[in-house]
C-alpha cells in the first residue's frame, strides 16, 4: 500500500474515542456470571450492533472450583455469510484475587477489547464495501483466568467451549465448520505501561513475542506486522531507533492463553503476548493509570494495517 493509503486508514482511528467511549465502560470487575461481566458485555454487544455487525452470544454453565458458573462469549462477525474470516480474539474476564478492593484488569485485558471495538469502529466503511468472501470476526472470550490455580480445567473456559462447539457447527455457507472459516486467528497483546522500552530487564524494555503455529506446531507462513514500515514513514508514536514492540518467532512460545484449544483444533494461530509481563499484571494496580496511551495507539494502528491488508481493504 502506498503512503497515502496508509494515511487515509490511519485517519479512520481516533484514540480519544478509543479512551473515552470503548475503555472506560470496561475499567471495572468483569468476574463471570457477575454483574461487571454482564454489562460490559452488553457494552461490546451494543458497539457492534451499531456498525451492523452480527453478534451471537455462547452462553454455558461449567463447573470450577468455586462451583457452578455461567459464561457468555461473544462472536461478532462483519459478514456472518463470507466464506472465511480472519479472526481477532481476546478475553474480557478479570481474575479474582485475593485481596480486598475492585481489580479491573486495565492491561489483561480492558485495554486490547477495547481496541477491537476501535478496529471495528475505524473499519466500519472499509469493510462493508469489501469483497464478502472473506471478512473479519471478533472473539471475547470468557473466563480465560483460572479460579484458584491454572489448570487444564482451571483456565481458559470460554475458549475451550468455544473452539469445541464451533468444530460442530457447520458454516453457513455449507462447506466446512466455523473453526474452517478461520484463516487466521490473531490474539492482540496486553498492552505495556508507561516507558515501555525501560521496564524490562537490562532497560531493554516489554517485548511482545508471538509467532505463527498450525496443527501439530507446524510453522505457518504469514507477513508480520507492518510495524517497521509505518515507523520509516514516521506514522507511529515510536521512532525507528526505538527497540521494536513485535518479535516474531517461528511458533508460538510456551505461555497458555486462549489461542491454546484453537490451536490444538488445527487453525493457524498469531498469538502476540508481552514478555516478561508488564508489571502490573495480576496486581490491584493494572489500572488505567499504568496505560501507555502512545502505545496503545502504535498497537492499534499496526493491528489495523495489518487487518486492511491481510482482508485487501
Amino acid at each position: 500500500a502506498s503512503e497515502r493509503s496508509l494515511r487515509q486508514l490511519l485517519e479512520r482511528l481516533d484514540p480519544s474515542r478509543l479512551q473515552r467511549r470503548f475503555l472506560r465502560p470496561f475499567l471495572r470487575e468483569r468476574v463471570p456470571g457477575g454483574p461487571g461481566s454482564r454489562d460490559v458485555r452488553q457494552h461490546i454487544t451494543a458497539c457492534l450492533e451499531a456498525l451492523g455487525w452480527h453478534v451471537e452470544l455462547d452462553a454455558f454453565t461449567a463447573p470450577t472450583p468455586r462451583g457452578a458458573v455461567t459464561f457468555t462469549n461473544v462472536v461478532a462477525t462483519a459478514a456472518p455469510g463470507a466464506a472465511r474470516r480472519l479472526t481477532l480474539a481476546c478475553h474480557y474476564d478479570t481474575k479474582v484475587l485475593p485481596v480486598a478492593g475492585a481489580f479491573v484488569g486495565a492491561v489483561d485485558s480492558a485495554a486490547p477489547c477495547a481496541a477491537l471495538l476501535e478496529l471495528a469502529t475505524a473499519l466500519e466503511g472499509p469493510l462493508r464495501r469489501a469483497r464478502r468472501e472473506l471478512t473479519l470476526q471478533l472473539l471475547f472470550l470468557d473466563g480465560e483466568e483460572a479460579f484458584e490455580s491454572w489448570s487444564a480445567t482451571d483456565s481458559l473456559y470460554g475458549a475451550r467451549h468455544l473452539a469445541a462447539r464451533m468444530a460442530a457447527t457447520r458454516h453457513r455457507s455449507g462447506t466446512g465448520t466455523e473453526l474452517s472459516a478461520m484463516v487466521r486467528p490473531v490474539h492482540p497483546p496486553l498492552v505495556p505501561a508507561p516507558r515501555p522500552h525501560r521496564c524490562g530487564p537490562g532497560g531493554g524494555g516489554v517485548r511482545i513475542r508471538g509467532g505463527w503455529g498450525g496443527a501439530g506446531g507446524a510453522q505457518t507462513s504469514c507477513p508480520p506486522p507492518p510495524e517497521q514500515r509505518l515507523r520509516r514513514m514516521g506514522l507511529l508514536n515510536a521512532t525507528p531507533q526505538d527497540p521494536p514492540f513485535f518479535r516474531l518467532s517461528p511458533a508460538p512460545g510456551p505461555v497458555e492463553d486462549d489461542h491454546i484449544p484453537f490451536l490444538q483444533r488445527g487453525v493457524p494461530v498469531l498469538h502476540l503476548i508481552p514478555l516478561p509481563f508488564p508489571p502490573a499484571w495480576h496486581t490491584p494496580e493494572d489500572t488505567e493509570r499504568n496505560l501507555h496511551p502512545p502505545t496503545l495507539t502504535d498497537l492499534t494502528r499496526i493491528l489495523l494495517i495489518f487487518i486492511a491488508e491481510f482482508l485487501h481493504l
